[in-house]
């Protein structure tokens, strides 16, 4: 199975490192074109206004979303948490792929960054959390599942093969939600 990672903006190489460090073959996804053959797609931290204006021209709308009607697994963390939701505030394009309302830098700005555990009942052990001017779930819809929450607020969610992080698994060594992509793909 070959892992894609949109590799246009933001922290899309530590994504790549973890995929390496348990095995899979990933690509840099930088046109849309580079969808090809590839099974599941991060779209990583960054900064999501500066995402959307470096795809703009080129086809990335239509593309992810027919990546996603043809069975592709997505991950969005921070950045591509909102990139995926059906409404963010302050108003942003987005894919509207996950049934959720997604407040942007809802935790503060650079310097109220933070580390936490997380409660992930559906997973084995807590997980450890870094949020960097994070987003905040503000509301979800019935058919998306909460798989972590921060302070009873859910920051971790899965639509069938649409999984949104509001944190950066990728910086806290830990592959779970790496290896849950590989299932959804």
């Amino acid at each position: 199975m070959k892992i894609g990672v949109l590799a246009v903006q933001g922290a899309f190489i530590e994504h790549v490192r973890t995929f390496s460090s348990i095995g899979v073959e990933t690509v840099e996804v930088r046109q849309p074109e580079d969808l090809d053959g590839v099974a599941g797609l991060v779209l990583p931290g960054g900064e999501s206004t500066a995402l959307w204006r470096l795809m703009d021209g080129a086809p990335w709308l239509d593309a992810l979303r027919a990546f996603h009607a043809e069975g592709g697994g997505l991950l969005g963390t921070c950045a591509g948490a909102i990139l995926l939701a059906r409404e963010v505030q302050p108003p942003q394009p987005s894919l509207g792929l996950l049934d959720a309302v997604v407040e942007r830098n809802a935790y503060g700005r650079q310097t109220e960054s933070f580390e936490a555990e997380l409660a992930a009942p559906t997973f084995d052990a807590p997980m450890r959390g870094v949020f960097i001017r994070a987003p905040r779930l503000t509301a979800t819809g019935p058919a998306v599942e909460i798989l972590a929450r921060l302070g009873g607020e859910p920051v971790l969610v899965r639509q069938g093969r649409v999984l949104a992080a509001t944190f950066h698994p990728e910086m806290a060594a830990d592959d779970r939600l790496h290896r849950c992509l590989l299932d959804q793909g």
